[in-house]
């Protein structure tokens, strides 16, 4: 069977990471996780005290980073020169910068192209805020992923307290809407939905309702090639 690339952009907390792996083990592709990339570069930045934002400092520690994503039974392990740093990545202060660290031209056009040679044969879910317009342009399936302002922050909430993080609900959600306001006005690929993406409003769908639409998309989209 032929297979395509999957692109899914929509906001913070949406569930795209969730859902991505679903699709992509559920159909034996490649999960590449962009937003861990740059969660990444924005740890390394906070462990090396560099300004971010400071574009040029930033670019310059990300010649120096080495980001390698390795695929393991509960989802892929991120490593940052060796160092695994799976769960330091989703800490509150990593959260806090990731919107600042990815905004930069500099960045985003090492990680893109990083991202495109990663894609390049087929057969890859990629997940994040510039996908389908930017990195994939032309990926065979684009997928807005949505969901409420509300239900983002509760899921977001909720997974801090199974793993053992501090959380507020509260804050989560100003942090949310901040984050939504960062990533839709920023210069550099802003978030927006691409032109022939296909809208799935998660609120009230579970992730495996969600994964399994996208699937059956995929098996439409493969048979029509």
């Amino acid at each position: 069977m032929d297979k395509i690339n999957i692109a899914i952009d929509g906001p913070a907390g949406a569930g795209k990471s969730t859902v991505a792996k679903m699709v992509a083990a559920r159909l034996s592709y490649v999960y590449i996780d962009t937003g861990a990339m740059y969660r990444a570069l924005a740890w390394r930045a906070l462990q090396s005290h560099t300004d971010i934002l400071d574009e040029a400092s930033l670019t310059s520690l990300l010649q120096e980073t080495e980001i390698e994503m390795v695929p393991g039974v509960n989802g892929n392990k991120v490593y940052v020169n060796n160092r695994e740093v799976t769960e330091d990545i989703r800490s509150s202060e990593v959260t806090a910068s990731v919107s600042a660290v990815s905004a930069h031209a500099g960045v985003r056009q090492k990680m893109v192209t990083t991202q495109q040679q990663l894609a390049s044969r087929k057969g890859a879910v990629l997940d994040g805020r510039d996908i389908g317009t930017v990195v994939l342009p032309d990926a065979e399936l684009k997928i807005f992923l949505t969901a409420s302002v509300e239900e983002r922050a509760r899921r977001r909430h909720l997974e801090n307290v199974e793993k053992g993080r501090e959380s507020e609900l509260q804050r989560i959600l100003e942090d949310i809407e901040q984050r939504d306001l960062k990533d839709s006005t920023r210069k550099e690929s802003p978030l927006k939905k691409a032109h022939d993406a296909v809208e799935i409003d998660s609120t009230n769908l579970s992730s495996e309702e969600v994964a399994a639409k996208i699937c059956g998309l995929a098996t439409e989209r493969i048979q029509g090639l």
